[in-house]
């Protein structure tokens, strides 16, 4: 289906969701194995995928509540698009398995198929055909003409604030409008589940804000399920929880206010050319663990605002270059869980 064929979904017996209540969830817990099957719209088992002798994902394991917002953050090789790929049904399962609404993807993938709407990073509009063409071109893949495709196809033009750009080729759009486009095609066929792959790549601010004001729609009004993968920290705390994916593994799972609260305090950044120095005086004058992290000395401590007098009287003049203070950041989580930052020097030549 998401592929270049002309075979189409079999969605007959796929009942549509738009109006559909929302299952509740308990997104406090910090855990989501308490999550009760009626509760859970994917849930991933021992999830691994390698290329070669390389792992991109190691026994994954997580649950995603009906009518949540769930994000995937990570850098690049983190195993995000390779999650992506196979909860979109474009590569096969190696092993472990995914149930989409209690479908097994791996076993039953044209049922799981029509049960997914996707909107891929990479362009998929034929930017010589118009707005109402690119929608109308992508019904029959569904099984949709007819009356049933222009009643869904006057339906997204208008939520998604598109009726006066029907007639427009896609190739004058801008980028924010374009990716409206994409995420009518996936909402075509009302799919229960919208899987979107980094969302905001190449969208300014503005296009960015409409882009989560449309996710905050569908999920409020029709129920949707949203799940998209993402390395922008900032878009990642729009979610109602994160997975964190590292070199294929899940560091971190659960609300952004709770993931930042695993962190214990605010963090302290103290750039200089004695990092090894001021870690051990800094241990051995207030008893604080702080660490090297790129060159720079970092420690996180409750009421951090409190240290900063102490620490740059007790260290020799000249050893600091420039200190800050922030609250917790979902970038300090990262760099709790895994002992580096979420950008390194390597990111050009790590893959997902």
């Amino acid at each position: 289906m998401f592929r270049k064929s002309s075979t189409k979904a079999n969605t007959s017996s796929i009942p549509p969701v738009i109006n559909a209540p929302r299952i509740p969830c308990d997104l406090n817990l910090s855990s989501d194995r308490h999550m009760t099957s009626v509760d859970t719209a994917i849930a991933v088992s021992g999830l691994t995928h390698r290329y070669g002798t390389r792992t991109a994902l190691a026994g994954l394991e997580l649950s995603i509540c009906r009518g949540e917002i769930f994000a995937i953050l990570g850098p690049n090789g983190g195993g995000k698009t390779t999650f992506f790929r196979l909860l979109s049904t474009l590569i096969p399962l190696q092993a472990g398995s995914i149930s989409i609404l209690g479908v097994d993807a791996g076993r039953e993938s044209r049922r799981a198929q029509a049960l997914i709407g996707v909107v891929f990073q990479a362009p998929s509009l034929d930017k010589k055909l118009t707005v109402s063409e690119n929608l109308r071109h992508q019904g029959p893949l569904y099984g949709l003409s007819g009356a049933r495709l222009q009643s869904a196809h006057d339906r997204l033009l208008d939520r998604l604030g598109l009726t006066d750009r029907a007639a427009d080729l896609v190739e004058t759009l801008s980028g924010g409008l374009r990716r409206r486009v994409e995420l009518a095609k996936g909402l075509l066929h009302q799919p229960p589940v919208l899987i979107l792959d980094e969302p905001s790549t190449g969208l300014d601010p503005g296009a960015r804000s409409d882009l989560w004001k449309y996710l905050h729609e569908i999920r409020e009004q029709d129920g949707v399920t949203v799940v998209l993968t993402t390395h922008l920290l900032e878009e990642a705390e729009k979610a109602d929880r994160i997975a964190i994916l590292d070199e294929g593994q899940l560091v971190a799972l659960d609300t952004p206010d709770a993931l930042r609260a695993t962190v214990g305090g605010e963090t302290i950044t103290i750039e200089t050319d004695h990092p090894d120095t001021i870690v051990s005086q800094i241990q051995a004058r207030h008893g604080l663990t702080a660490s090297v992290i790129d060159g720079a000395v970092r420690l996180e401590v409750p009421s951090a605002h409190t240290w900063i007098a102490r620490i740059v009287e007790s260290l020799p003049v000249g050893h600091i270059r420039a200190l800050t203070l922030r609250k917790p950041t979902l970038e300090d989580v990262f760099i709790a869980k895994t002992g580096h930052r979420f950008w390194t020097d390597t990111e050009g030549r790590r893959h997902d």
